[in-house]
């Protein structure tokens, strides 16, 4: 796993808790998830396609500094698939897993168009 990003934990982040509000975090996420995929496939025109159960393992509260980890699992003829790991920078505590993020390269409809990837052009690092 590769940690690409860190985000300071500010007050507009916070639920009613006072803790990380998840859904802030999955923006994070997925924002950090298309930058990756676009890079990885050399083009903008990518949607987010899937992405599998989230596992909110602890939280994080204000002040805290979070960093966003992703891991090529697969790429597909229209796809390109990994695996996130969010967790705190300092404390190395894991706060959110989500095995499988699918992306997806589209035309100006929206259309899936293949990206002529595979694993030997690629550039995974």
């Amino acid at each position: 796993m590769k940690y690409y990003s860190r985000k300071l934990i500010k007050p507009g982040d916070l639920n009613a808790r006072n803790t990380l509000f998840g859904g802030a975090l999955l923006r994070w996420i997925d924002e950090e998830a298309g930058i990756y995929s676009m890079t990885k496939l050399d083009t903008k025109n990518v949607v987010t396609k899937y992405i599998s159960e989230i596992d909110f393992v602890s939280s994080a509260k204000q002040g805290d500094v979070i960093e966003i980890g992703l891991a090529f699992s697969k790429i597909g003829r229209t796809s390109i698939s990994f695996s996130c790991e969010v967790r705190n920078v300092f404390t190395k505590q894991t706060i959110i897993k989500i095995e499988n993020i699918v992306f997806v390269t589209v035309d100006a409809a929206g259309i899936p168009q293949p990206h002529g990837k595979n694993l030997q052009n690629l550039e995974l690092h």
